[in-house]
């Protein structure tokens, strides 16, 4: 475990600490179905069809572009983590909580909430990002 430092296990926590954000957003996602009577497998609801239409593809797009989001998130956090583990996770923890303020704007039914506090997770993902090349540069060095 030497490799990597003790302090990687921050990066570790954060990444399940998200993790178990996605699984309340789609927990949220399944009572958004019962509650606007929109069943699997229909993935939007159209709104000729369903007067709630609009508040429950919110509750569902908030949690898709989570998911969309989670892929960059995760490998940012796990290479830029290697070399820069306590900066990472703080920048994670912060792109995280973002994330819960996305969701739960996005989730009021008024896309634009989803802007609030969400919108400061990119800041987050672009310092990921810098520590990610960051980290590039000093293997490609020894």
């Amino acid at each position: 475990m030497e490799i990597l430092g003790k302090e990687y296990g921050y990066v570790v926590l954060v990444v399940v600490v998200y993790c178990i954000l996605n699984f309340w957003m789609g927990i949220q996602v399944g009572k958004a179905r019962k509650r606007y009577k929109v069943y699997y497998p229909t993935l939007y609801a159209l709104e000729s069809e369903n007067k709630d239409a609009k508040l429950f593809n919110c509750v569902q797009r908030g949690h898709q572009n989570s998911l969309e989001m989670m892929p960059v998130f995760f490998i940012l956090m796990v290479l830029g983590g290697m070399g820069h583990p306590c900066v990472c996770a703080a920048l994670g923890l912060v792109y995280t909580v973002t994330r819960y303020f996305y969701f739960t704007g996005y989730a009021t039914g008024d896309p634009q909430n989803r802007l609030n506090i969400g919108k400061y997770g990119f800041l987050a993902l672009l310092g990921l990002v810098i520590c990610s090349i960051s980290f590039g540069i000093n293997l490609l060095r020894y």
